[in-house]
């Protein structure tokens, strides 16, 4: 897999893990995400996958195996903050991965953007869990190079969470994931109904 989906810049990666502070790293179901998950073998912070836990428990679990294999610890939605919070307090630095461009729950709270020329509501909770824990934030960018081998880039989003408005770190990671799309819209995982609540 290492030779499956490389990372041509990871020194960018690598760069923000010196500024000393915890990481949360976004990206798309898009051009074999699942892979990216390698990362985990040339980094120096622990790993931690962000997951909807499933209801089956035995197909929760096989999530579970196949992750952990390349050094991902696996966290529920549910349990996060507490995690980064026990995290912080033993100095423990991380980096949380989520992707982040599926179609959020139902909320009066969710925020509206314009994806694709359609107003829907996307996810912030990667922005929210920076802004709580005071993260630096990374996109990971998939791209295809060839039949079956990929590769994953790193953009910087923000090194002073602080100073971006709310929602805005949101907004561009959006934007970033809708470029890739109109690039190569066949890479997309296009099955889960992303557009199903709109205005």
């Amino acid at each position: 897999i290492e030779k499956r989906f490389t990372f041509p810049n990871l020194d960018v990666y690598l760069d923000l893990e010196k500024k000393g502070k915890p990481i949360v790293l976004l990206c798309a179901h898009y051009a074999s995400y699942e892979w990216a998950v390698s990362m985990n073998h040339h980094i120096n912070f622990e790993g931690f996958a962000i997951y909807k836990k499933l209801k089956n428990p035995y197909f929760d679990k096989l999530v579970r195996n196949i992750r952990s294999r390349f050094k991902a610890t696996l966290i529920s939605t549910r349990d996060t903050s507490e995690e980064i919070l026990k995290n912080q307090k033993n100095n423990h630095l991380g980096v949380y991965g989520l992707a982040s461009d599926q179609l959020p729950r139902p909320s009066e709270n969710n925020h509206w953007y314009p994806f694709m020329g359609i107003e829907t509501p996307i996810h912030v909770g990667g922005e929210v869990l920076a802004k709580k824990f005071d993260m630096n934030a990374v996109l990971l960018k998939g791209k295809r190079v060839k039949r079956g081998y990929y590769e994953g880039t790193f953009e910087v989003l923000s090194e002073d969470i602080h100073a971006i408005p709310d929602f805005k770190l949101s907004e561009n990671f959006i934007k970033k994931v809708e470029e890739m799309i109109r690039d190569a819209p066949e890479f997309y995982l296009w099955t889960h109904k992303r557009w199903k609540r709109k205005k």
